[in-house]
């Protein structure tokens, strides 16, 4: 079983080496395991950890050292470094040393949309960023960075990110090679978070938008096992809320309350194959779930409450989001997104998969 889940292993890393738009291959890799070792961290991940559903403040969010009260002003000296990605973005400064990347832009959808999904994935007990919506006064910005006034900021959990020397972050047929029998995650733990990536439309789904972390003790080596506990997660999920498409068109992935409000669940009920077309950079492809997935995905859905989902809509700002389209004519409703939720969420529950 080793063997066969290392050739695996073997045979996905050849593929993403000779996909570049997939992102397996990166540049900014700093490799701090082997292969073999990095598969064996992958084989006794975690995705999930048991939350307490009803307690879960969706307004103020995750608490910690350097969170951010709902649209508190953040004072911040800009830092002329690059940053990777497509969406507006910089560093700052909070002196003394306090580094922030900030995410900004009334029409960018990522501001509004990380907020939410990070947030629902906390609650539901999944591994996610802290990202706390805000507004920055940036000092020593140049010109082209305005809009500030509508921004988000990113605190990462902590621990250390496993890299080997062709892979960055983790592709989503990697969620298979994880083993119960090594302490890995259940089945219908892994499958509910592809059918969760399926839920809030996690279009960019390529493997540096993901992390594989090390949260336990790392051992000095030969780097044969480099953690002893090990998490994957979606680190990026400013492509959500939408519908998964092609190009991952912010005006059509991030925050589109009709796009998402069309995009069912089920591609294939009969067969429980879930709706997520794959993008040009996308690694979760239409994924097929089991009833176990589904059930403990569905059992945590419904935990949530109204009031928790209007917390969820409004700590985001999805009100003053803004898509000039026909199809999405103007700002909407937190009633209105509420009302979608609970739609879609329907679908998950009031459905049943083959055994």
């Amino acid at each position: 079983m080793r063997r066969l889940a290392l050739a695996t292993l073997v045979a996905l890393s050849a593929s993403l080496a000779g996909c570049a738009h997939l992102g397996g291959v990166s540049k900014k890799a700093k490799p701090n395991a082997t292969a073999p070792a990095r598969l064996d961290a992958i084989r006794k991940a975690q995705v999930w950890t048991a939350t307490d559903i009803a307690s879960m403040d969706l307004m103020a969010g995750p608490k910690g050292k350097g969170s951010f009260a709902p649209n508190e002003t953040v004072t911040c000296d800009y830092l002329d470094k690059p940053l990777s990605g497509n969406s507006p973005k910089f560093a700052c400064v909070i002196p003394p040393d306090d580094e922030l990347k900030v995410k900004f832009g009334r029409d960018n959808g990522e501001v509004y949309a990380e907020v939410a999904a990070s947030r629902l994935l906390w609650a539901l007990g999944f591994y996610a960023e802290r990202m706390y919506a805000v507004r920055v006064v940036c000092r020593g910005c140049p010109s082209s960075i305005h809009g500030t006034e509508m921004s988000s900021i990113e605190r990462k959990m902590p621990g250390k990110d496993i890299e080997s020397e062709n892979y960055v972050g983790w592709a989503w047929p990697e969620l298979d090679l994880v083993e119960p029998s090594a302490g890995g995650a259940p089945r219908a733990q892994r499958d509910a978070l592809k059918l969760l990536a399926v839920f809030i439309q996690h279009t960019d789904s390529k493997p540096e938008q993901q992390r594989l972390v090390c949260v336990g003790k790392r051992e000095k080596g030969n780097g044969a096992e480099p953690c002893s506990e090990t998490v994957m997660m979606v680190h990026d999920l400013g492509q959500t809320f939408g519908h998964a498409n092609q190009m991952n068109r912010d005006s059509v992935g991030s925050v589109n309350l009709e796009e998402w409000s069309h995009a069912h669940v089920w591609k294939d009920a009969t067969h429980c194959i879930a709706n997520l077309p794959a993008s040009s950079t996308g690694t979760l492809d239409n994924p097929m779930i089991t009833e176990e997935g589904r059930k403990f995905l569905g059992d945590r859905l419904v935990q949530l409450t109204d009031a928790q989902l209007h917390d969820l809509f409004d700590a985001a700002r999805f009100e003053r989001r803004s898509i000039a389209s026909d199809s999405a004519p103007g700002p909407t409703t937190i009633d209105q997104w509420v009302a979608a939720f609970k739609q879609k969420r329907d679908e998950v529950v009031n459905h049943s998969c083959p055994g």
